[in-house]
């Protein structure tokens, strides 16, 4: 039988700093787990746990197995439930040239941008998806004896050192949020659908589902519901940061995105409510939260400013969805056709209907026309009113048509804006309607739609109501 190794004192090694002490001892801990000849990758985890939480008092380190079946990596460290970094851990036997390479790592590398791989010994640092920096406390000698490295504890004090305090690279163009935003919504999409496969089922999130098939789609199937909550989320968050970037000194977390839903929705309402509420399922709310702290450090300044400059739209927000989607789900995006109309292209196709309704349908109005005709049944007993001129947007997206229609028909009412309040609840609502197939898109019509209109917000808030909404299905 091997001899255990001997218990390290305090004072065995004079000069050594503090966290060199508390790494010797967690060494020892993995030497004397290892030489039993029966220690597993689970077996050292509590040590890993024991070690973070020593030396960085008020992190907490989570190794929770659930959210682990469900694709998240073995650690989560956060610290006042900030998410601060991600451990990846492997046996003690496996290589970690190797894992590095696998498609679990690469999913990890794209969407999470403060990560250690370690094997208990070895520690390799990422930051953004880029390697920084290798450290080794000890390699495997004979008889399973631990060699420690030559400057090893120094060296791996001070990476974990870094780790913890990294200011993560603030995302401050288009291109690099989208794909930041698209790794992490397929890491959620993995998630979920992996919940509904563990034994544990769907828990909470198959209750979510049900109350989509009751609202939406009532064939809906467990992967395309993982594929629309996910996309529904990140998209649902980004609008929600975009809405309180006016703020200042304002810490964005995923509790402000039920703020941002109008009342108006319920359905929407009640699920940004659950998402930013205690009772989001515990195997994605890492994810969730990884996701809010990334749009929290972003410069959204930069971010729509640069978006808006290259695309020559004037509001990147709405058609950021496009860039996002490219990165996310390109077969889908070309599936369903997201391509935007740029808004030049828009308001040239909505002004010539507007003046088509005036010069050839003889409405002088046009767009703005509030003629109400009645018709009646066979017998004469019962009638029904309904607006001439009806506009319906068959695959709304994120309803730009149907915002610039509102602009449109605003623009006509300078001089009588005493009468736009009025006008929008009788005559301008009831008959705008807008269809679309994809969850995200039809969040953002809802959700982002108030912030676009503030003319149209104002005439409800006239009326004691602050939220609209037109019919987008």
């Amino acid at each position: 039988m091997t001899s255990q190794p001997p218990e390290p004192t305090d004072n065995e090694h004079e000069g050594e700093n503090v966290n060199e002490a508390v790494l010797r001892r967690y060494l020892h801990k993995i030497e004397k787990a290892y030489q039993t000849g029966y220690s597993t990758e689970h077996t050292y985890r509590s040590s890993l746990k024991e070690l973070l939480e020593s030396l960085f008092p008020g992190v907490i380190a989570t190794n929770e197995p659930k959210r682990i079946k469900c694709g998240a990596p073995d650690f989560i460290l956060t610290k006042k439930q900030t998410p601060l970094g991600y451990i990846e851990t492997k046996d003690i036997s496996v290589s970690l040239d190797q894992t590095e390479h696998t498609n679990q790592m690469k999913r990890y590398l794209d969407s999470l941008a403060n990560l250690i791989l370690t094997d208990y010994l070895e520690f390799r640092w990422y930051v953004a998806g880029q390697h920084r920096v290798t450290a080794r406390l000890a390699k495997i000698g004979v008889n399973n004896k631990l060699l420690p490295e030559a400057g090893g504890l120094e060296k791996v004090a001070d990476l974990l050192q870094g780790f913890m305090v990294t200011q993560v690279p603030t995302v401050s163009n288009p291109k690099e949020l989208a794909t930041r935003m698209a790794a992490l919504a397929q890491l959620i999409r993995s998630a979920i659908h992996l919940s509904f496969e563990s034994e544990e089922g769907g828990g909470s999130l198959h209750t979510q589902m049900q109350g989509f098939r009751q609202v939406l789609l009532p064939d809906l199937t467990y992967e395309q519901f993982a594929d629309m909550y996910a996309q529904t989320i990140c998209y649902g968050l980004f609008a929600a940061r975009c809405n309180c970037n006016d703020k200042p000194n304002v810490n964005f977390t995923r509790e402000h995105a039920a703020f941002d839903i109008p009342k108006t929705n319920p359905f929407l309402r009640k699920m940004f409510g659950y998402i930013a509420g205690p009772d989001l399922d515990e195997r994605i709310v890492w994810a969730v939260d990884d996701l809010a702290e990334l749009l929290n450090r972003a410069d959204m300044d930069a971010i729509l400013k640069d978006f808006g400059r290259r695309t020559r739209q004037e509001d990147p927000v709405v058609h950021f969805y496009e860039t996002f989607l490219a990165q996310y789900d390109p077969k889908l995006r070309e599936l369903r056709g997201v391509y935007y109309t740029p808004e030049p292209v828009v308001s040239y196709m909505v002004r010539s209907v507007d003046y088509l309704l005036k010069n050839d349908f003889e409405l002088p109005d046009g767009l703005a026309d509030d003629t109400v005709l009645k018709a009646y049944s066979s017998d004469g007993k019962s009638s029904l009113q309904t607006h001439k001129v009806q506009i319906l947007d068959p695959a709304t997206g994120t309803a730009t048509f149907l915002h610039s229609i509102i602009d449109l028909i605003y623009n006509s009412f300078k001089g009588n804006q005493g009468m736009w309040s009025s006008y929008v609840s009788e005559h301008l609502l009831p008959r705008l309607f807008g269809f679309e197939l994809l969850m995200a898109p039809y969040t953002v019509a809802h959700s982002y739609g108030g912030y676009r209109q503030p003319a149209l917000l104002w005439a409800l808030s006239k009326q004691r109501k602050m939220d609209y909404q037109f019919s987008a299905w």
